[in-house]
């Protein structure tokens, strides 16, 4: 190649560059906001304020029992888990996340709302019972992914909303003027206004001196809680979503996320006395 044709490609490389270029700058601006919004998700924020929530009250017997389950995935600890169940979904337990309810009731039945088990509320009693039994310690380190995950899942009232709507999924909203919809509001508009970080918001509803024990553990009333709040008058709202609905129920995500953890170190606890 002599000097006149290295010359003349180079200009065209040159050219080129110039008219892509816009281009590649688009394409890393979406890239990195994608990849933020990633890293802002729910099971980031409120799985993990869950787990913190509940090791401070999980017993040092329990502790030990997890750490030594814990071994069998190294590196593992119940945070880095909390989020397995949501990248390892499947078609088989893609329905364990959430609970449909009619319209009309918030009394869980379980051959009306979960047909065939295939539900939270009967995935989290079927992985507590696989738990606390004597199963391989790799099946029983599978179920407590599962149920880390599935404690807070059922505490998000959209998790155990109405099929209609798709757990608030079809219902556009714009929240301090940018697109979403209801449920990405519960799962991540509403924990990030309340606190930018887990340890920030388990810390601020730590500092609440909320009670440390229920009346009734069960999955089936943490599902039917869910249930009443999504029907509260004005839990449903405008299109255009501000600080008025912030503020109403900013109170209602601190108390789901502190009842979550509450009852996960209850469920740990219990499974680990069995062991």
């Amino acid at each position: 190649m002599n000097h006149a044709q290295f010359g003349f490609l180079l200009r065209i490389a040159m050219v080129l560059f110039i008219l892509i270029r816009p281009w590649l700058v688009i394409a890393v601006m979406c890239c990195a906001a994608l990849g933020g919004q990633s890293a802002l998700a729910w099971g980031q924020q409120a799985h993990h304020t869950v787990v913190l929530i509940a090791q401070s009250q999980l017993t040092p017997r329990t502790q030990a029992m997890l750490q030594s389950l814990l071994l069998e995935e190294p590196g593992a600890n119940l945070q880095s888990i909390s989020t397995w169940a949501d990248t390892m979904r499947s078609p088989e337990t893609a329905t364990w996340h959430y609970v449909n309810f009619p319209q009309n009731s918030c009394t869980y039945e379980s051959a009306r709302d979960c047909p065939q088990g295939q539900c939270v509320v009967a995935a989290l009693e079927k992985q507590l019972q696989l738990l606390t039994s004597n199963a391989p310690r790799a099946e029983r380190l599978q179920a407590l992914k599962f149920v880390v995950h599935l404690a807070a899942d059922v505490h998000q009232p959209l998790h155990a909303g109405f099929a209609h709507d798709r757990g608030g999924n079809r219902v556009s909203l714009k929240f301090f003027m940018r697109d979403s919809n209801l449920h990405t509001l519960w799962d991540t508009g509403l924990p990030e206004r309340i606190a930018k970080s887990p340890k920030a918001l388990a810390h601020q509803l730590n500092q609440a001196n909320w009670p440390r024990t229920l009346g009734d553990h069960s999955p089936r009333v943490a599902a039917e809680e869910s249930c009443r709040i999504v029907r509260t008058p004005g839990f449903y709202p405008d299109a255009l979503v501000g600080t008025a609905y912030l503020e109403r129920f900013a109170p209602v995500v601190r108390q789901r996320l502190w009842t979550a953890g509450v009852r996960l170190a209850h469920w740990l606890n219990q499974a680990m006395l069995v062991n």
